[in-house]
């Protein structure tokens, strides 16, 4: 909501007018004799013609101009939550004019307390000049702290996103100059100013028209829909990408490229590898950048190291890591696993021992938390990696052959040294969420953001085009978006967060940007957690045994809905109101509770209602969005998950909780929407094979980021969530009334249902439990080499 301080000025020349009156009325009670005409002439006189009246119209310009100037900022309005059933809408308000009020209060006490020419009680004299002194200055101080930021807005954001009210724009400058110049004006005819030499004042308004110049040059509209112009890049992009995957048709080349990609040879076993990609039909044999970005820095650590760090975590319970040893060509779980995460570690030994038997001996530490454990501070990683890249690794040798006796057994006695600090339930953006980022970056410069109502446009433009993502891999880093902190669970207040600075080897499913923990194929994909499984209908329609099941139409015969359902699994808020910036609760209500309130505004890329070849940034009332034909379904299921106290209720009272349904019921949804929890989304695999078109916005990137192209694969959506009204109207298209016109755009059904398509057809070829394996497979020899005490001499050559 616009700050109503602004009105401050005004009500400062309300009360001149008023303190004037009252200094006339105590003239009147030492003129008793006086009679009722003489007074009502008075009171006309003072109220009508005397110098201080006349100040009122100018300055009610000024505040109300100023007022209007904030209206810039409305269609930047954040998804971050004001509760609807805490009555925040209404409560906001109310304490803004009680903010008001107390500055008029604390204003004019410091004005009336000008002591008479006897030394008591108060000069009215005196008062007044005390005020007028006030006047000008909260005129000054109110002008320049709402048009210098417009000034700002104006000149920084030429673009139509985010739009620019032109002519309120040019309103509200004009009521400022204007009422300005007429107060001044009023000032130099009663002698209370000197007067201003006309060329100064000539100069003043050629100064605004500058500055203003770019509301009225700026375009307004747009010949062109990004999402056209983004999947047209995507394609380019993909079809780059297939120049650097590789083949399977010859060894000799894969071993050629590889040592021309990451400037060494390839590790022992190689070969062995290589059939192994090739009997499963693995179409990426070059492309592993992950794997070689997340262990160079490991390089830096000695071998006997690199064990021991290994030895120590596992050997804590505390540090809720847990090992799988392979030995003689067999992956076990290590015996002190915690029992709930068990079956996370069993599924893992599944994964690797269908191809342990051509590893060397080895022990790895698993993360059992969804969040992540490892964040190397900057200077410290530049280190590593620079002394990493310095050596020569161009040996030819075998692995080691006495490897199992370099690898320490748990011990009998619970070990408890541990380099793990406890860090849940408090925001670990600062400690640990941008201690990677370079110390120029704006992550580390302003860690902290001080509107949380508004988009921070700094943040958005590396990585976006207009109000859509445009770099999928640039959303992910953090170094230029420090409202990451307030925008999810993991930073706000993670659940189950033991973190280091330290360069630990534990191997996790999933990370942010800028850890150090060494992404694997998660277990819950390959054991098949969920599972895209649709059913076709059984028995016949209308008898009783007739079951509709769940089955997966074509993209056209679909529900024209976006579709979610999750818990509140992101981050704890218990007693902190943190839930107000988690994605998940941001989106519920944003789909739910912002379009039924009508003091909500909503900014989409809609046609132009004359001319549907150009399109425009509107603002619209929160409720339009139904009324424009744009339909979701989206709840929290069951019940507020991690939570405490009052927040637990706040939740409950704001969010409509529904009953769970079958995950099989997702494929009648034209749209999935998929989210992080506390770490990664299990569910968006199984939302690729479908011929539905999945919606993905997340902070937590995986194994395979690199193989999918968003605007190809799959549609990204920024986790500020400001994009997803734009384009669900893109996909889906509207059919309905807006400011009483109706408003029809065709939906864009071919380019959903081509997107969802290549998603499906990519991912059965490159994100297949084959896949996993041959990634897994590489990993481990890689990391194999890392740990050998030979490994400067270790390689493979053909």
């Amino acid at each position: 909501m616009s700050s109503i301080e602004v009105f401050l000025p005004f009500l400062l020349a309300i009360w001149d007018v008023l303190r004037l009156q009252r200094s006339l009325d105590l003239h009147q009670e030492e003129k008793p004799d006086s009679s009722v005409y003489q007074s009502v002439q008075a009171t006309l006189r003072t109220y009508m013609l005397k110098p201080r009246t006349r100040y009122l119209l100018p300055i009610f310009m000024v505040s109300y101009g100023c007022y209007l100037t904030q209206g810039l900022w409305i269609s930047s309005n954040s998804t971050f939550i004001c509760p609807i059933a805490l009555d925040l809408p209404r409560d906001v308000p109310l304490m803004q004019i009680g903010a008001l009020v107390l500055e008029f209060c604390l204003a004019v006490i410091a004005y009336e307390t000008s002591p008479k020419s006897d030394g008591r009680g108060l000069s009215g004299r005196r008062c007044v000049i005390a005020t007028y002194g006030a006047l000008d200055m909260s005129i000054y101080l109110t002008g320049l702290t709402t048009t210098i930021p417009a000034l700002e807005f104006i000149w920084s954001h030429k673009n139509p996103f985010p739009p620019t009210p032109a002519s309120a724009t040019k309103v509200a400058f004009l009521l400022v100059w204007s009422g300005r110049w007429t107060y001044r004006r009023i000032q130099q005819a009663l002698g209370e100013k000197d007067p201003i030499r006309g060329s100064r004042q000539f100069l003043v308004l050629v100064l605004l028209c500058t500055a203003l110049f770019p509301a009225w040059r700026k375009q307004s509209y747009i010949h062109f829909h990004p999402i056209d112009m983004l999947m047209y890049d995507a394609s380019i992009h993909h079809n780059k990408y297939l120049e650097v995957v590789g083949n399977t048709n010859s060894l000799t080349e894969t071993v050629s490229r590889y040592k021309q990609r990451y400037h060494r040879n390839p590790p022992p076993g190689f070969d062995v590898w290589f059939d192994y990609a090739k009997n499963r039909s693995v179409l990426i044999v070059d492309e592993f950048d992950q794997i070689y970005e997340d262990l160079l820095p490991f390089q830096a650590i000695p071998p006997s190291v690199l064990r021991r760090l290994t030895w120590e975590m596992v050997s804590n319970p505390w540090n809720e890591i847990s090992g799988i040893t392979i030995r003689n060509g067999e992956a076990k779980v290590q015996e002190n696993v915690l029992p709930t995460h068990r079956w996370m570690l069993e599924g893992v030994a599944v994964l690797i021992n269908s191809f342990a038997r051509y590893l060397p001996d080895m022990d790895l530490a698993f993360n059992l938390n969804d969040e992540s454990r490892v964040a190397v501070p900057h200077e410290q990683a530049q280190g590593l990696r620079t002394l990493a890249l310095a050596k020569d690794q161009n040996g030819s040798g075998p692995f080691s052959t006495n490897r199992s006796a370099g690898w320490l057994p748990i011990p009998e006695h619970e070990y408890h040294e541990t380099v793990f600090r406890e860090s849940s339930w408090r925001n670990s953006f600062d400690m640990y969420g941008s201690v990677s980022c370079p110390p120029t970056s704006l992550a580390r410069r302003s860690p902290r953001i001080a509107s949380r109502s508004h988009l921070c446009r700094d943040c958005l433009a590396p990585h976006s085009l207009g109000q859509f993502l445009a770099n999928w891999t640039d959303a992910a880093d953090v170094c230029h978006q420090p409202d990451m902190a307030h925008l999810h669970g993991f930073y706000l207040s993670p659940a189950a967060f033991k973190a280091s600075h330290n360069l630990m080897p534990v191997f996790s499913q999933s990370k942010p940007h800028g850890y150090n923990d060494i992404l694997y194929p998660s277990a819950w994909n390959y054991m098949d957690k969920v599972v895209y499984n649709p059913t076709p209908p059984s028995g016949t329609p209308g008898n009783e045994d007739y079951n509709p099941g769940h089955p997966d139409p074509p993209f056209s015969q679909k529900n024209n809905t976006l579709f979610w359902r999750g818990a509140t699994s992101e981050g704890v808020s218990s007693e902190s109101n943190v839930w107000r910036g988690m994605t998940r609760q941001r989106l519920v209500h944003m789909a739910n509770n912002l379009t039924s309130h009508p003091h909500d505004r909503v900014t989409i890329l809609l046609p132009d209602l004359a001319d549907h070849s150009k399109y425009k940034y509107q603002t619209l009332p929160g409720p339009t969005v139904k009324e424009i034909g744009l339909n979701t379904d989206i709840a929290i299921v069951d019940f507020i998950a991690r939570c405490g106290g009052k927040d637990c209720d706040d939740q409950k009272a704001e969010f409509n909780l529904v009953k769970p349904s079958d995950f099989q019921a997702h494929w009648s949804y034209k749209f999935l929407f998929d989210l992080d929890g506390a770490g990664f989304s299990g569910r968006f695999l199984p939302f690729l094979q479908s011929h539905s078109l999945p919606f993905k916005t997340a902070l937590f990137r995986e194994w395979y980021d690199s193989r999918l192209t968003a605007w190809l694969h799959f549609v990204p959506q920024d986790v500020r969530l400001h994009g997803v009204w734009s384009t669900l109207a893109y996909f889906a298209g509207l059919n309905g009334t807006m400011w009483g016109r109706d408003i029809r755009w065709q939906a864009h059904e071919k380019e959903g249902e081509m997107i969802a398509e290549h998603g499906r057809e990519w991912a059965s070829k490159v994100l297949r439990k084959e896949d996993m394996e041959c990634y897994f497979f590489r990993l481990l020899l890689e990391w194999g080499r890392l740990t050998d005490d030979a490994r400067d001499e270790l390689g493979f050559v053909v």
